[in-house]
């Protein structure tokens, strides 16, 4: 390497750490899923490329490999701190374990926005995510429509300590304990974000209940994984609430395998997020919380406009350019 190379070279790289600024001189936000498989992940990072091409920033896109990895994800944010990323846009794995990366980066002045899941720290600029309690009181109330009020229910609920499946699973549960006294949630148990794990434990309480009338399962892995036990079974009658969507997912509502879905709005929460990054940046005043509406799927308006708007965003011409 020649000299003058060598000097390029430091000078872009100096250039690069200086107060998080990308080469071109833009800023540079961090975008951290709670994973990269899923298509929910996928409509997020969508949508904040969307809003940065928008806003004239970088993301800097990276999440774990699984949504259960919290060390993968701490590892993640403490690199963006270390970069100095101009803001971090974070989904938290878990409510508490989380909180430390949180407040290290608001002590080294990096904005934080929240989404998809809460966190038990006070520090973060703004959160947008689904209402999920109301979310999970939507699928109670479809599921006690399609009961006609009783019945015995199981539950193929995500993992512990994620708080926007918590807090679905605890609108369900209390919804149908206040709505529907005749319905009983008899079995709950957790497929940790994982398709295998959840086809697994909702085959385990299907033999271990046979007169279960209804499944709801509050993911889309744990949706996927529930609705292909039930499909195993050909003689099932077993109704199912699910949570979030796929292709596969939506396949199996026009079907009738799966009886209806409570989805998000991915597209628009990335998108969203990294507005209101931009904006906490640019000083502006920035509102704490931002629900987004629920939305319920079924087999008469999966295929209306409004739906597919929502379910069918144009991922290659935010990440594939």
């Amino acid at each position: 390497m020649t000299r003058s190379s060598f000097l390029r070279g430091g000078l872009t790289a100096a250039a690069f750490s200086l107060a998080g600024c990308a080469p071109s001189g833009k800023r540079r936000i961090a975008v951290v899923p709670k994973g990269r498989a899923h298509l929910f992940w996928q409509s997020v990072h969508a949508g904040a490329v969307k809003a940065s091409r928008e806003k004239n920033v970088e993301i800097v896109w990276n999440g774990p490999a699984t949504e259960t990895d919290f060390n993968g994800q701490i590892q993640i944010v403490e690199s963006m701190i270390n970069q100095h990323v101009d803001a971090i846009v974070l989904a938290p794995i878990d409510k508490k374990v989380m909180i430390g990366v949180v407040d290290k980066a608001f002590n080294a002045k990096i904005p934080v926005v929240i989404f998809d899941s809460g966190i038990d720290t006070p520090t973060y600029a703004a959160m947008v995510a689904t209402d999920n309690y109301a979310a999970g009181q939507l699928a109670a109330d479809r599921m006690g429509e399609i009961l006609g009020g009783k019945g015995k229910v199981i539950m193929v609920a995500v993992q512990p300590g994620a708080a926007s499946t918590m807090a679905r699973e605890s609108g369900f549960e209390e919804q149908v304990k206040q709505r529907f006294p005749q319905i009983e949630i008899i079995d709950k148990r957790y497929g940790m974000a994982d398709v295998a794990k959840s086809l697994q434990v909702a085959e385990n309480m299907l033999t271990a209940h046979p007169d279960a009338a209804g499944l709801f399962a509050s993911n889309e892995s744990s949706a996927v994984g529930a609705a292909q036990a039930l499909k195993g079974r050909k003689d099932s009658k077993v109704k199912m609430v699910g949570f979030d969507w796929s292709q596969t997912l939506l396949a199996d509502v026009r079907a009738g395998a799966i009886d209806s879905l409570v989805i998000q709005n991915p597209f628009q929460m990335g998108y969203d997020s990294l507005i209101a990054a931009v904006a906490k940046l640019d000083g502006g005043e920035v509102k704490k919380d931002q629900p987004l509406a629920p939305k319920l799927v079924t087999k008469s308006n999966v295929d209306t406009p409004e739906i597919k708007a929502q379910v069918e965003p144009d991922l290659k011409q935010y990440l594939e350019n």
